[in-house]
Parts: C-alpha cells; sequence; structure tokens
C-alpha cells in the first residue's frame, strides 16, 4: 500500500507530459533509432578524437553509433559469442572503431550506465504505472522533482510501448542514452569545461 506521500509523488509522475531535454542538451536524431531485440549497450571513446561511441547489442549482432550524429560506423551480425552476460565484468569486445577495447555493457542482463555528472545533471528511471518507465532528467542537487518540472527536472521519455533496457550518462558525461528492447534515444552536449579551468 502507497504512503499518501508516495500517491502524491506517482500522481505528479503520470500528470507531467513528456517534453524535450533543455539546453545545452540536444537530440541527436529526430526520431528514435529503431534497434529491433536491443538486450543492452555501453559507451567507448573513439581512437581519433575521443567522441562518445555507443555499443549496442541485439538479438542480431553488435552495432556501433555515434552519439553526436546518431550515424552506424560499424555492424557485425555474427557476434552471437559476444554475449555480455558471459563476462564476469558484463563486458563486450567492441568492433569497428571499438575494436581491440572491452566495453561494459548495461541491459537485461544487469550493469548500470552512470546516473549522474560531475556538473550536476542526473538521470532517473520511475514507474509510476509498472512496468512502464518513465526517464526523467534533472539538474541540481537534492530531491529533483521536488522544484517545479520543465525548470529543475524534465519527463524527457516514456517507455511505456517497450521494456526499457538501460538510461543513462557516458563516461564524459557529454551523451545521456536510453536504450529499450526496439530503439535507441540519444541526447548530446558539448564538451564540459575542467572544472579547474585547465585544457
Amino acid at each position: 500500500m502507497l504512503s499518501a506521500y508516495q500517491q502524491r509523488l506517482r500522481e505528479r509522475f503520470l500528470a507531467v507530459p513528456e517534453i524535450p531535454a533543455p539546453a545545452p542538451w540536444r537530440r541527436v536524431l529526430d526520431r528514435r533509432t529503431p534497434v529491433g531485440g536491443l538486450q543492452g549497450i555501453g559507451f567507448g571513446a573513439a581512437p581519433d578524437d575521443g567522441r562518445d561511441l555507443v555499443l549496442v547489442f541485439s538479438g542480431s549482432g553488435l552495432g556501433v553509433f555515434d552519439a553526436t550524429t546518431g550515424e552506424k560506423l560499424a555492424r557485425d551480425r555474427d557476434a552471437e559469442d559476444a554475449m555480455p552476460e558471459s563476462a564476469p565484468d558484463l563486458s563486450c569486445e567492441g568492433i569497428g572503431p571499438l575494436a581491440g577495447t572491452r566495453v561494459r555493457m548495461a541491459g537485461w542482463f544487469g550493469g548500470g550506465l552512470h546516473t549522474g555528472t560531475d556538473d550536476g545533471w542526473g538521470v532517473e528511471v520511475v514507474s509510476p504505472e509498472w512496468p512502464h518507465h518513465r526517464v526523467l532528467l534533472s539538474r541540481g542537487s537534492g530531491m529533483p522533482h521536488d522544484g517545479p518540472h520543465g525548470e529543475r527536472w524534465w519527463h524527457i521519455h516514456d517507455a511505456s510501448s517497450c521494456e526499457l533496457r538501460a538510461a543513462g550518462f557516458s563516461p564524459s558525461g557529454r551523451t545521456l542514452a536510453v536504450a529499450t528492447s526496439s530503439d535507441l534515444t540519444l541526447w548530446t552536449r558539448p564538451a564540459v569545461p575542467p572544472a579547474d579551468g585547465g585544457p
């Protein structure tokens, strides 16, 4: 049985619409990228310039996407032996620009992505109508949903039509990903300057 506070929170989450993420975040593509049978994702860095890359594991193999453009950079349909749950650290061997690199994965088999950035952004998954999930982006400390929706927290993704696999930030904090059983959605932002003012 829900407490009065839990009921108010549930009603609040159900009442707010899905809205775009605030600046400086921008959605990489206007639509969600379809990936049938998506099982998990992980982040790696491009060897040439360090930009974020996303490794996707699905029922039809592995794929690598550029997190800033959404472009598919590599595909391997014969990667059945790359299943992350067979590795003790839930990692996959990368392909294409991530070849030779082990990438930690998160998805239906376990694991997790970063839920916060060094400069105060946070991501949270809530389920006011379980098993349907909503992804919330927030900025600042404390309980993010105490402030006004659209000012301190944003409902940016509704995964009610499919199963959520993973949601979180890249290690650099420049990319936010939401992966479901049928698609991948990415947001990106410019590189964050170091807090000490260094290069």
